[in-house]
C-alpha cells in the first residue's frame, strides 16, 4: 500500500521539525516523451509555492542528478560548491534560499522513483554526520520507499 499524498506531507513536516531542517521537499519522476522528467510534490518549510512549477529533466537539477545517478547529494556550502552563474540550473536553491542540503534517491523495486531534500537557509551547514544522523532517522526507509545508498 502507497502512503497518501496527506502522509507524505505529514512525513516531511516530522522530518522538518524533528531534525531541525529549514526546508524539506519531495520530487518525483513522471514519464515524458522518450525520458522522464522531475518535479518538487511536496515541501515543508517552504518561502513560497514556485517549488510546484520547477521541472527538471533528468540529470539537471538537485532532482535530477540525484534521479539520474541513483547516489546522495551533499551540498555543505552552496556558495562554495556552485558558480553564482551555474545556479539558475538549480532552481529549487534559488527560489527557496538554501545554502546547504542533503539530497537522497528513493527507491522502489530497484528504481530510482524520487528525491527527498532538506536543507538550510542560515549559516547552519550540512554536513557528512548529518547526513548519516539524516538517514538513522529514516532507518533506511521513507514511506515504501527505499534508501540505498548512503555515502555521496
Amino acid at each position: 500500500m502507497k502512503p497518501t499524498s496527506g502522509c507524505y506531507q505529514v512525513m516531511i513536516d516530522q522530518l522538518r521539525e524533528q531534525m531541525g531542517y529549514d526546508f524539506v521537499s519531495l520530487a518525483f519522476a513522471e514519464s515524458a516523451i522518450n525520458d522522464f522528467v522531475l518535479t518538487w510534490k511536496y515541501a515543508s518549510g517552504n518561502l513560497n509555492n514556485r517549488y510546484k512549477r520547477i521541472v527538471l529533466q533528468s540529470g539537471k537539477g538537485v532532482a535530477g542528478i540525484v534521479f539520474k545517478t541513483g547516489s546522495p547529494m551533499l551540498v555543505p556550502r552552496v556558495d562554495e560548491v556552485l558558480q553564482p552563474q551555474e545556479l539558475y540550473n538549480f532552481p529549487i536553491l534559488l527560489s527557496e534560499r538554501l545554502t546547504s542540503l542533503a539530497a537522497l534517491p528513493l527507491y522502489l523495486a530497484d528504481r530510482v522513483e524520487g528525491v527527498l531534500l532538506a536543507g538550510y537557509r542560515g549559516e547552519q551547514r550540512m554536513s557528512q554526520e548529518d547526513l548519516l544522523q539524516l538517514y538513522e532517522w529514516l532507518q533506511g526507509q521513507f514511506g515504501d520507499f527505499e534508501i540505498k545508498e548512503l555515502i555521496p
